[in-house]
């Protein structure tokens, strides 16, 4: 049975949405890409008979948040990692010197080729400098695929390598004037050097963006940075411009100039790499982390490891004059089944015990000790093998023979290790480390079975 509203049921309603006599209401407005940095911008109360509205900051401060919202990340400082500002302080510096010393060596380049003489050429001109992009093209396929692999495990590192790449390649673009009978190879040289910078210093940002990305917003981080790197390009470029219609004529003053910016360019890159606290495990950091672990039970933070961490290439390091390896030095990861000798796999049967319930096996030989993984081995059993190996190391600088100790310890230590890992906000799910190319697979019999 349907039922009809009475009249004054649907007046009683409509009494019900009317505002109260005397009710008020207050909105207020708060700015911000994030919940967590939001600032008020104004307030509205409303009363039956006014309205009355507050705004608060100056036109002047809205307009320049807009524009900083250009250059910076959604919900910054909230949407980055800490280490983001002082790294991309001392990236932008050494990025202007870059711009600024790229007029003076571009200029030189071009009065090599013979740019304003009457007697160049442009086919000749053409030819040479096809030659040197050439160069450069086959220089980067070359280098990635030799190193594509390390760049990962390596990022502070390759990005100081990429960086020192890039001043070699601009140097030999400078002194190329200074020998033109040899001006061919001296650009190639160059654009050689450069292209190593291209693929270092690519690999390295994507893999350093990722670090930055605290709110999973690699894509923006990306993006702003684009527009941190175009504003820091023109102003060097109207810099260089300047500079180099300063010291035009003047060859000690070029390179004055030329080696003062490269020399800041160096400090710049380096303070900017010192500066990062990665999250990540490469060999390094789980070798520092593992010391330390070992010697009280406690996990430093990324931090404190950051500082302790050798970021300059191995080749340009006092240890490379001492003949001195660091810890993790010592372990080498995916060793080759083809070069054990008839007492290694004899020693590999004695410690088979140790290693049944693992997708790897350990060998000690010669101070240092190798690692064969198994070709069905995952990601998290590459850097149980790491940490296993790098255990067996230190025990074995003891003693001889440490396979027994470093086993307990697995079974007792590893996990309360990787607890606390992920506790200071390590990412543990794989080991940073270069292509494992070489796996094994092995099968163990009793003396008295016929060997097959």
């Amino acid at each position: 049975m349907d039922i009809e509203s009475s009249p004054s049921l649907g007046g009683q309603r409509e009494r019900e949405r009317e505002p109260a006599a005397g009710a008020w209401v207050t909105v207020e407005e708060w700015s911000g890409s994030s919940g967590s940095v939001l600032s008020r911008t104004a307030v509205l109360t409303a009363s039956p008979t006014s309205l009355i509205s507050n705004r608060y900051g100056s036109r002047w401060g809205r307009i320049g948040g807009r524009v900083l919202g250009a250059f910076v990340p959604e919900g910054f400082p909230g949407s980055v990692t800490p280490d983001y500002v002082p790294f991309q302080m001392w990236d932008t510096l050494q990025g202007l010197s870059t711009y600024i010393r790229a007029m003076l060596s571009t200029q030189a380049l071009l009065s090599a080729i013979g740019v304003g003489e009457k007697s160049a050429t442009v086919i000749g001109a053409t030819f040479q400098w096809f030659l040197r992009d050439l160069t450069g093209m086959l220089g980067g396929i070359l280098f990635a695929f030799y190193q594509g692999s390390n760049l990962d495990s390596n990022a502070k590192m390759w990005r100081l390598v990429a960086d020192f790449m890039n001043d070699l390649g601009m140097l030999m673009d400078l002194l190329s004037p200074l020998f033109p009978s040899s001006l061919i190879v001296i650009m190639c040289l160059g654009s050689l050097s450069r292209s190593f910078t291209g693929v270092a210093s690519g690999a390295t940002r994507a893999a350093l963006t990722q670090h930055f990305a605290l709110a999973k917003n690699a894509a923006d981080i990306s993006a702003k940075e684009g527009s941190q790197e175009t504003l820091a390009t023109m102003s060097g470029m109207g810099l260089g411009m300047l500079l180099a219609h300063v010291t035009r004529g003047h060859d000690l003053v070029v390179w004055v100039s030329f080696l003062s910016l490269t020399i800041f360019h160096m400090y710049a890159n380096y303070k900017a790499v010192q500066s990062l606290s990665l999250v990540t495990l490469n060999y390094e950091r789980t070798s520092i982390l593992l010391q330390y672990f070992l010697e009280d039970g406690e996990v430093r933070t990324p931090q404190q490891v950051s500082k302790q961490e050798h970021i300059l290439p191995f080749w340009s390091s006092w240890r490379r004059l001492l003949r001195t390896k660091l810890p993790h030095e010592l372990v080498h990861l995916g060793a080759k089944a083809s070069m054990l000798t008839h007492s290694d796999m004899l020693l590999i049967s004695k410690t088979r015990s140790y290693y049944t319930d693992a997708n790897y096996f350990l060998l000690d030989k010669e101070g240092s000790v190798h690692i064969f993984i198994h070709k069905q081995a995952a990601a998290t059993d590459v850097l149980k093998s790491f940490v296993h190996g790098l255990v067996l190391a230190r025990l074995t600088r003891k003693s001889k023979s440490c396979h027994a100790e470093a086993h307990q310890w697995m079974d007792d230590k590893y996990n309360i290790f990787i607890s606390k890992l992920k506790m200071e906000g390590y990412s543990t799910e794989r080991l940073l480390s270069h292509s494992i190319v070489w796996r094994a697979h092995w099968l163990y019999g009793s003396s008295d079975e016929k060997i097959k």
